[in-house]
C-alpha cells in the first residue's frame, strides 16, 4: 500500500439512474478507488461500462446516488450546492468533444476567462495577462483572443477546453477521453501538452480512455472496469505486462505489439457474448457470463477488489495471493 496519503478518495460510489419503478440503470455500481497527489490515473473498459459517468460523478456534474467522494478529507457527495461552488476551483474537467463544450457564441478570450470571473482570480489588466500566458501555455498564439471556438481545428479547439480547465489553477483533473475525437497526429501532442502541464503545475489526472495504448502512455496506474465495477487496479507497468483478472487479460491481449514476430505468435483472448445490461447486471461476479474460466461459484459470490499482489488489486474470487494465477487453478 502507499504510504501517502490520497488526494481523492472514492468510497462505495454508486451512480443508478431510475427508468421506471422496476427498470433502474446501475451506471456506477459501488466504486473504490484512490487517487494520489502529482499521479496519473488510467480508468479504462468497453464503451458503457461507466466509466464517464464515473468522472462525471466525482465532479458531481451527474449526482451520485450514494457512497463517498473525499477530497483531502471533504466528502464532495454531499456538500451543500454553495460550498461545492466554492471547491470546484480545485477540480476541473476536460471533455470529450472539444467543439461541443465550448460556447460558440463567446471568443476565445470570454470562454478562458469564465473560470477566473467565476472564482474572481484576477480583474483588468491582470486578467487580460492571465488569459494571455494561459493560451500560450497551451500553444496557441495570443492573437486568436477574440476569434470563435468554430474558426479553430479539433486539436485546437482541445487546447482551449485545456486552457480553460487550467484558468482556475486546479488540482486535480479529469480527462473524459479527450484525445478521441481527434486526428492520431494531433493525439500524441495532446498527451504530451498534458504530461508537460502535470509536471509543471504538480497536476493530479484522472484519464478515462477506451484507447489502452493511450492508457499506457500517460498512466501511472490503470484501474480497468466492467458493468459499473472497478475489477482491477495496478501500477501500469504491471497491467500491461502481468495483468490477472480474465477480463483485465483479453483487454490486453488486443493491443497490438509493434514487433511484427511477437505479434504473430502472439495469442489473443477473444471474449464471447455481448456486455450484459447494466438494467439486469448478471448476480455474483458481473463477468462470468463471458470469462472462459468461471464456475459455478462465480454465478452467487459477488468478488471483492483483494490485495493479490503488492498495490495490485483484483476482483475474482478464482485467485488469490498464493495462486495469481487463473490459469494454474482448478
Amino acid at each position: 500500500m502507499k504510504a501517502r496519503d490520497p488526494l481523492l478518495a472514492i468510497r462505495d460510489l454508486k451512480v443508478h439512474f431510475a427508468q421506471s419503478r422496476k427498470r433502474v440503470v446501475k451506471a456506477v455500481d459501488g466504486v473504490n478507488l484512490d487517487i494520489y497527489p502529482g499521479e496519473t490515473l488510467g480508468l479504462v473498459g468497453e464503451s458503457g461500462c461507466g466509466k464517464s459517468t464515473l468522472g462525471r460523478s466525482i465532479l458531481r456534474l451527474v449526482e451520485p446516488t450514494d457512497g463517498q467522494v473525499l477530497f483531502r478529507g471533504k466528502d464532495l457527495a454531499h456538500l451543500s450546492h454553495n460550498e461545492l461552488r466554492r471547491q470546484r476551483r480545485h477540480f476541473q474537467m476536460i471533455f470529450q468533444d472539444p467543439y461541443a463544450s465550448l460556447n460558440p457564441r463567446m471568443t476565445v478570450s470570454e470562454i478562458i476567462a469564465e473560470p477566473i470571473d467565476t472564482f474572481k482570480l484576477a480583474k483588468g489588466s491582470e486578467r487580460l495577462a492571465r488569459i494571455r500566458e494561459l493560451m500560450e501555455t497551451v500553444g496557441l498564439s495570443p492573437r486568436f483572443l477574440k476569434r470563435y471556438p468554430h474558426e479553430f481545428s479539433g486539436g485546437q479547439q482541445q487546447r482551449i477546453g485545456i486552457a480553460r480547465a487550467l484558468a482556475a489553477s486546479p488540482d486535480f483533473i479529469v480527462a473524459d477521453e479527450p484525445i478521441s475525437a481527434l486526428d492520431v497526429s494531433i493525439q500524441a501532442q495532446i498527451m504530451n501538452l498534458l504530461e508537460r502541464l502535470q509536471n509543471e503545475r504538480h497536476l493530479t489526472y484522472l484519464f478515462i480512455s477506451h484507447d489502452l495504448r493511450a492508457i499506457r502512455h500517460v498512466s501511472d496506474r490503470v484501474a480497468v472496469m466492467y458493468l459499473g465495477k472497478v475489477v482491477e487496479v495496478a501500477e501500469a507497468k504491471t497491467i500491461y505486462s502481468d495483468p490477472l483478472m480474465p477480463y483485465t487479460k483479453a483487454l490486453i491481449s488486443a493491443v497490438p505489439v509493434p514487433d511484427p514476430k511477437i505479434e504473430a505468435t502472439r495469442k489473443r483472448i477473444v471474449l464471447e457474448g455481448d456486455v450484459p445490461s447494466p438494467i439486469n447486471p448478471p448476480a455474483g461476479c458481473r463477468f462470468h457470463t463471458r470469462c472462459p474460466w468461471a464456475v459455478a461459484a462465480c454465478k452467487a459470490t459477488e468478488p471483492q477488489l483483494v490485495e493479490i499482489k503488492p498495490d495490485h488489486f483484483v476482483a475474482c474470487i478464482r485467485i488469490s495471493p498464493e495462486q495469481p494465477s487463473i490459469e494454474k487453478t482448478l
